[in-house]
């Protein structure tokens, strides 16, 4: 039996935009009156202090601070200043001694929401998808939201609505602008701007593998790096893939999507204690996934966008298990019935990677070690490179160039 006091997400959801909306309106209002009185006890002379600030960048975990670091780099080196409004406690800005970028912690979930819903900016950045959507609302004192992706797979595989109502989105390779037309297109909703302006984690990932110590003896090892959600490698097959690869001896690295341990915590949980007892199987959470893929020989995959971090830094083989994924809670699903076909990670993941069927589980040993490489898969990786991560080392100075742009 249901508590008295219980109120489903949704209403919660619903009621928490209703005090949102209510706060902003007494917030703004508040704002017009002081102005207001200001100009007229100065008899009109004084001047409406807006307190805008010009741009704004808000990071929602710690595992986007190599997207954002060129660009906070790129703002500093030009004596630019810059508000950086974070979720992450320990958030790499804390520690970076910059003089030109306020940086600020501004708490998670609701308490963070509250915040950014009564910005007042010119501009403001950020990866986190669903602008209007559900708790982060549209500020009105911000004349401009722009979406960075945060990967290079395709544009469409957010959840429902997930860049719609947002005014620009940076993108990192042109082949994402079709879909995003179209999309448009069906919806009804005015066209964004869109602009390629390359891939800023991968920037700043490419230079740290240099840096990387090499292991003296390091063992076969295969990366389980799948995404989440119901279609995800774990969450379908769990322990049927994981048992075969447990009993290979190899090292085993499972890197979990950043998403599963809030979204499928339970799940991870208990397949953490299925293979507790198993040494060669190592559970990776770290923010940066660098260490994980610089150390493994191959990677298992679903439709992750890591596929292509994978790929385009270490140029490595993958196997990837075709499981189907059900498009519907994704903006992709408005495509059309063959969306899954026509995506570009989809139609690229058959060329450059190796597909592993429910059936093949059992003989996965062997599967892996006739993965061989060959210059037809070399050469398509090499174009899925050329076609996704566009101005390579440029992606901070592209940045930042838009942003100024538009904070006036």
């Amino acid at each position: 039996m249901l508590s008295p006091l219980y109120i489903d997400p949704g209403t919660g959801s619903a009621l928490f935009s209703i005090l949102i909306a209510g706060a902003a309106t007494v917030y703004f209002l508040g704002r017009a009156l002081i102005i207001k009185a200001k100009l007229f006890f100065s008899g009109g002379r004084a001047e409406a202090e807006s307190g805008t600030t010009p741009c704004v960048v808000y990071c929602e975990d710690a595992r986007y601070w190599n997207l954002f670091k060129p660009v906070l780099d790129e703002f500093e080196a030009r004596s630019v200043p810059l508000l950086y409004l974070t979720s992450a406690q320990t958030d790499p800005v804390f520690s970076s001694n910059y003089s030109h970028i306020k940086a600020q912690y501004i708490g998670t979930g609701n308490k963070a929401f509250a915040r950014l819903n009564l910005l007042r900016a010119n501009v403001v950045l950020m990866t986190t998808p669903g602008l209007d959507v559900y708790q982060l609302k549209r500020s009105k004192g911000v004349k401009h939201y722009s979406h960075i992706l945060h990967a290079t797979s395709d544009a469409t595989m957010y959840r429902l609505f997930g860049i719609d109502y947002f005014d620009s989105v940076l993108l990192t390779g042109a082949y994402q602008v079709e879909d995003i037309r179209e999309l448009e297109k069906q919806r009804g909703l005015p066209a964004k701007d869109l602009v390629v302006v390359g891939c800023g984690y991968l920037d700043v990932t490419a230079q740290s593998i240099a840096k990387l110590k090499t292991e003296a003896e390091r063992p076969f090892t295969v990366l389980v790096s799948p995404s989440w959600g119901a279609s995800g490698l774990l969450a379908k097959y769990g322990e049927r893939l994981l048992n075969p690869l447990a009993e290979t001896g190899w090292r085993i690295i499972v890197r979990p999507h950043p998403q599963s341990k809030k979204s499928e915590g339970a799940l991870l949980d208990s397949l953490m204690a299925r293979y507790s007892n198993s040494p060669n199987i190592i559970w990776d959470y770290e923010p940066d996934n660098t260490a994980s893929l610089s150390k493994s020989d191959i990677m298992i995959s679903d439709f992750s966008g890591i596929i292509y971090d994978y790929i385009f830094l270490f140029d490595k083989p993958v196997i990837y298990v075709n499981n189907q994924i059900d498009l519907r809670p994704y903006d992709a699903d408005d495509l059309g019935e063959d969306a899954a076909e026509k995506l570009w990670q989809f139609k690229t993941l058959k060329k450059i990677g190796i597909e592993l069927k429910e059936d093949m589980f059992c003989s996965i040993r062997e599967i892996i070690k006739n993965a061989g490489d060959n210059e037809v898969m070399r050469n398509a990786r090499k174009q899925a490179k050329t076609e996704a991560w566009y101005y390579q080392g440029e992606a901070g100075k592209r940045v930042t160039d838009f942003l100024l742009e538009h904070s006036a």
